[in-house]
């Protein structure tokens, strides 16, 4: 996995190193590379929205069949397949496009936070290289803007040397983080049981956000964000388009 991800990471982090030479600031850097990821990523990302859209269009009447064909499971996987077909929706229309974004997504993560090596956990590209700088400069490359004082440290770390008060804006990325989990799920159509699991899998990543550096939270705040516009959007328009024809 590390011959994989690491040629990524390099690449990623020089783009990173580009965007904070241009604007001083890894915070706003992290951003800049979150939004340049977002527009190649795009046709991809934009593939899988359509798929999910089709799939929610299609759901009544997959759900009529089930209720149809309840007593016979192979006469509803049958119908279910013939179905697909004859509308054209692939059900695993939008795992491919997931999973070829998933190596960057990684690599960005193990930029941005720590990384396994000889099975101990190391900083990242990133942070390695603002504990390298003078103090002076280190400090200054440790903080995002007038937001946080340090992107490098985790909202815990931060709780715990400074308390409440001195952990507030992180916290605060650490609640975004959590909703950018829920909010998705929310707002599509699905089945209660669906958005259920959407809210337990946000309650489970506000822990993972408390432990995990602030670089990484600003990189996946900026995604979600990115990620909800797109698919409020692109849904807006399919059902705008669909209506018209």
């Amino acid at each position: 996995m590390n011959a994989l991800l690491e040629p990524i990471e390099k690449f990623l982090f020089e783009i990173l190193q580009f965007f904070h030479g241009w604007v001083g600031d890894y915070g706003v850097a992290v951003i800049l590379l979150t939004v340049a990821i977002r527009l190649v990523l795009f046709p991809l990302t934009q593939k899988q929205t359509k798929s999910t859209y089709e799939l929610q269009r299609i759901q009544p009447k997959i759900k009529a069949l089930q209720e149809k064909y309840k007593g016979n499971k192979e006469k509803l996987q049958e119908e279910t397949l013939k179905f697909y077909q004859e509308n054209k929706v692939n059900p695993l229309g939008g795992c491919l496009p997931l999973i070829l974004q998933m190596p960057i997504f990684f690599a960005l993560f193990r930029m941005l936070g720590s990384v396994t090596k000889d099975k101990k956990v190391v900083p990242g590209l990133l942070l390695a290289y603002i504990a390298s700088l003078p103090a002076a400069q280190a400090e200054a490359a440790r903080r995002f803007w007038i937001i946080l004082p340090d992107i490098t440290k985790s909202p815990k770390d931060v709780f715990a040397s400074g308390g409440l008060v001195a952990a507030l804006p992180y916290i605060i990325f650490v609640a975004l983080f959590g909703l950018s989990i829920v909010v998705p799920q929310l707002i599509q159509p699905g089945e209660r049981q669906q958005k259920m699991i959407g809210i337990y899998m946000g309650v489970l990543m506000l822990w993972f956000g408390w432990i995990t550096p602030a670089g990484v939270l600003i990189y996946w705040v900026t995604q979600a964000v990115l990620a909800l516009v797109q698919q409020v959007l692109t849904m807006r328009y399919y059902k705008t388009h669909e209506s018209g024809s």
